[in-house]
C-alpha cells in the first residue's frame, strides 16, 4: 500500500493548529483560576504592647510618666507614678478637668485613667495635678499639663422607622442620659480586669463609630455614644473585660440594656438585647456571654450597640480597648 508522505505546507499548517490548541487548552484555566484577590478584613482591636512613656516629671521623691503624647476628644489616657529614693506613697489622686480621680495599684507603680469627653473644649495645657501623701504625712504636688485637640468624628444621617420616632423625642435621651451618669459617677475601688486588658464583645466587623454626629429623620441632632458592631439576630454577646452588673433592665433607647462596673471609674455597656442572661449583682468574668443581639429600642432592626465610660464620660470604646492595660 502506497502512503502519500505529508508536504512541507501540512506540517506547517498542522504545527500553527497544534500552537493553537495548546494555547487555548492552558491559557483559558489558567485565566478562570486567577480570581481578583480580595482584600484582607480589617484586623479587630486588641490591646497593644506596652508602650514606653513618652514623658515624665520628677519631683521630690515621686516621678509621674505619660504614657500618650495628646488625649484627643473622647479618648482615654494611662498615667503612672512611682515613688522613688525608698519612699512610701500612702496615698495618691489626680485632679483633671475638674474631677479627682483615683490610682489603682500594680507591681510597678500606682496607675490611673484620664478620659476626656468627646464634647470637651480643646485646648493645647490643660493642668494636670498628682497629690502624693507618703507614709510618713509629708506631701508632694506632680505637675504638667495636657493637650486635648480636636477628635476625629465624622457626621451620619439616620433614618428611623415610623413606629420609632417618638425614640426621637429630646426629652427621653437627656432623661436616659442622666440615668446612666447616676451610675457612671460611683467609683468602686477594685481592679476587676485582669492584665489581658479588655476585649469586643462580638468579634465581628465594627460599623457606626464613636462620637459621629448624627442626624435622625433630617430634624434631630445627637451624638453616638459607643460603636456599633455588625451582628444578626441571636449572636452572643460577651462581656468586655471582668467585672459586676449594675444595671440589667429595659430602657426606652438602649432597649435591653446590661452596664458592668469594672472598676476604678471604668464602665462597659451593652444595648438591644433580645436576651439577657445576667442580673444585676452578678459577678461576671471576661468573655462570659452576658446576652444575645436583638432589635429593641431605638434601632430598626437586629443591631447592637456598645459603650465603655471612663470616669464619668462616654469614650471611644475601640481606643479603649488598644490602650495598654496594666
Amino acid at each position: 500500500m502506497n502512503r502519500c508522505k505529508p508536504s512541507v505546507s501540512h506540517i506547517l499548517l498542522l504545527a500553527a493548529l497544534l500552537i493553537v490548541l495548546l494555547s487555548i487548552g492552558i491559557a483559558a484555566p489558567s485565566a478562570a483560576q486567577d480570581a481578583t484577590p480580595t482584600a484582607a478584613p480589617a484586623p479587630l482591636p486588641t490591646m497593644m504592647p506596652r508602650p514606653s512613656p513618652s514623658s515624665s516629671v520628677t519631683v521630690g521623691n515621686a516621678t509621674l510618666q505619660l504614657y500618650f503624647q495628646t488625649l484627643p476628644q473622647g479618648t482615654t489616657g494611662l498615667i503612672s507614678v512611682t515613688p522613688n529614693n525608698g519612699a512610701v506613697i500612702a496615698s495618691l489622686r489626680a485632679q483633671f478637668l475638674d474631677g479627682l480621680i483615683d490610682f489603682f495599684s500594680a507591681e510597678d507603680g500606682y496607675y490611673a485613667l484620664l478620659a476626656v469627653d468627646m464634647e470637651q473644649q480643646t485646648s493645647r495645657s490643660v493642668p494636670l495635678d498628682v497629690y502624693v501623701t507618703y507614709l510618713d504625712g509629708t506631701r508632694e504636688t506632680v505637675s504638667t499639663t495636657v493637650e486635648i485637640p480636636v477628635g476625629a468624628f465624622i457626621r451620619q444621617n439616620v433614618t428611623l422607622a415610623g413606629d420609632k420616632v417618638y425614640l426621637l423625642d429630646v426629652e427621653t435621651e437627656r432623661n436616659e442620659l442622666a440615668q446612666l451618669e447616676s451610675i457612671f459617677v460611683n467609683v468602686t475601688e477594685q481592679k476587676m480586669w485582669d492584665s489581658t486588658g479588655f476585649q469586643l464583645p462580638i468579634l465581628s466587623t465594627l460599623t457606626s463609630p464613636f462620637g459621629a454626629f448624627r442626624t435622625f429623620n433630617d430634624t434631630v441632632n445627637t451624638r453616638h455614644t459607643g460603636w456599633d458592631i455588625q451582628a444578626t439576630m441571636g449572636t452572643p454577646i460577651m462581656a468586655s473585660a471582668g467585672g459586676k452588673v449594675v444595671f440589667a433592665a429595659p430602657l426606652q433607647i438602649r432597649g435591653n440594656h446590661v452596664v458592668i462596673d469594672h472598676g476604678y471609674g471604668v464602665y462597659s455597656t451593652y444595648s438591644h438585647m433580645s436576651v439577657v442572661h445576667v442580673t444585676r449583682g452578678e459577678t461576671v468574668t471576661k468573655g462570659q456571654i452576658i446576652g444575645e443581639v436583638g432589635a429593641n429600642g431605638r434601632t430598626s432592626g437586629p443591631h447592637f450597640h456598645w459603650e465603655i465610660a471612663v470616669n464619668g464620660h462616654f469614650v471611644d470604646s475601640v481606643q479603649f480597648v488598644e490602650m495598654w492595660m496594666p
